[in-house]
């Protein structure tokens, strides 16, 4: 059974079609309450895979907790979190440098994209302990082996989910529970993109070793070798998965 935050859009919904298919269990968690609903009847539609929609507000422990318990009546056990959601490229944010950011958009995006991870994975923790098993995968980003010029509270909180992961597989390996992380690049994840994220997304393609535009899809394979029972010995670990744009 696999939890997915900000699965109801973009790469997120890819992750909860992909474990359908995989015959997981899966719950589709998205602010946007009416995506994650939406996800989770085409997961059922799609892959035969039973599913749950939920709206949950990562910033929120509330709503973080509540999470975990509908997942549990629903299902029994939580064995895999996806710690997704994020604020990103397809969420407007400023992309100038230092001097720009607002320091209300530097927390808001730390909200999300670092304490969100601290929230949902004290949430499903109580569970994965006392079942003596579990996965986490954190979603981090590529941008920050190599820097990316403008959009420095994006790439710091990125930065952020690599020492998070670290950490927290040392913190719970004696449950049993491996915490692993991917670094996607750039990818085409917005469902209606306009020319300009288009060209954007064209533009990275000279960097990588790969000569073509990243796709959620490319995503799927290193999502589901963590969650899966293959990767039992591998924690603390942050894999690339960006056409081999930085290599290390």
């Amino acid at each position: 059974m696999v939890i997915v935050t900000g699965g109801g859009h973009g790469i997120g919904k890819a992750y909860c079609l992909s474990f359908g298919k995989a015959g997981a269990r899966v719950v589709s968690a998205d602010i946007d309450g009416a995506a994650a609903e939406r996800v989770a009847a085409e997961v059922e539609r799609e892959t035969g895979a039973k599913a749950l929609g939920l709206r949950v507000d990562v910033a929120d422990e509330g709503s973080t907790l509540a999470m975990a318990a509908a997942a549990l009546k629903r299902f029994g056990r939580i064995d895999i979190l996806v710690n997704n959601a994020a604020i990103f490229a397809t969420i407007p944010m400023n992309r100038g440098g230092i001097e720009t950011i607002d320091p209300a958009e530097w927390d808001r995006l730390m909200a999300v994209n670092l304490k969100g991870l601290f929230f949902c994975s004290r949430a499903v923790l109580p569970a994965m302990r006392a079942q003596k098993s579990g996965k986490i995968v954190n979603i981090s980003s590529s941008t920050v082996f190599a820097g990316s010029a403008g959009r420095i509270h994006y790439v710091t909180s990125k930065a952020g989910v690599i020492g998070f992961t670290r950490t927290l597989a040392r913190e719970v390996g004696d449950d049993n529970i491996q915490v692993n992380a991917i670094a996607p690049g750039s990818t085409l994840s917005e469902e209606n993109p306009t020319d300009d994220i288009l060209r954007f997304r064209q533009l990275q393609v000279q960097n990588r070793a790969l000569k073509r535009v990243q796709l959620p899809e490319d995503l799927v394979g290193a999502v589901l070798f963590l969650a899966s029972s293959l990767s039992d010995f591998m924690t603390g670990q942050t894999l690339s998965v960006d056409g081999g744009a930085v290599m290390r």
